[in-house]
């Protein structure tokens, strides 16, 4: 029997996930984590993207964040995110609008601010559609 970790995905909304993986991957600030049993605790920013949890089973759950706090311990992995969704869930029209809307934002911005916002949108619209191309590619194989 392969060794596990405890992985709760949760966001202000609720909890999403609560379970044992073998491996978790998570899209941090400085890079792509990947988190076995026992890993050195860590604390760390996430930035929009694709949470990875392997369950050992040959499946991969995926699951999209849109940023917020990754808590390891050796035997426990929580992903804090300011918004989470199964990957499965995410509604791809409008993460193309989202996409669309942000661009023409940062076209026409005035202001720093304006600006800051547009790329931040626009970061987390790609993130969405990147989790869905993850999944499809999956699907086919």
């Amino acid at each position: 029997m392969a060794m596990t970790i405890h992985v709760d995905i949760v966001s202000a909304e609720g909890a999403i996930h609560s379970g044992q993986a073998e491996m978790v991957y998570a899209p941090g600030v400085m890079g792509e984590l990947g988190i076995a049993p026992r890993h050195t605790p860590l604390v760390t920013r996430l930035k929009p993207g694709d949470v990875r949890v392997d369950t050992g089973k040959g499946e991969m759950e995926h699951f999209y964040v849109s940023g917020g706090i990754l808590e390891v311990q050796p035997h426990l992995v929580t992903v804090l995110a300011d918004t989470a969704i199964r990957a499965k869930d995410i509604d791809e029209a409008a993460a193309i609008e989202a996409k669309r809307r942000a661009e023409d934002a940062l076209a026409g911005q005035k202001e720093e601010f304006e600006y800051a916002k547009a790329q931040a949108e626009l970061a987390e619209a790609v993130a969405q559609l990147r989790a869905i191309e993850k999944l499809r590619k999956i699907k086919k194989s």
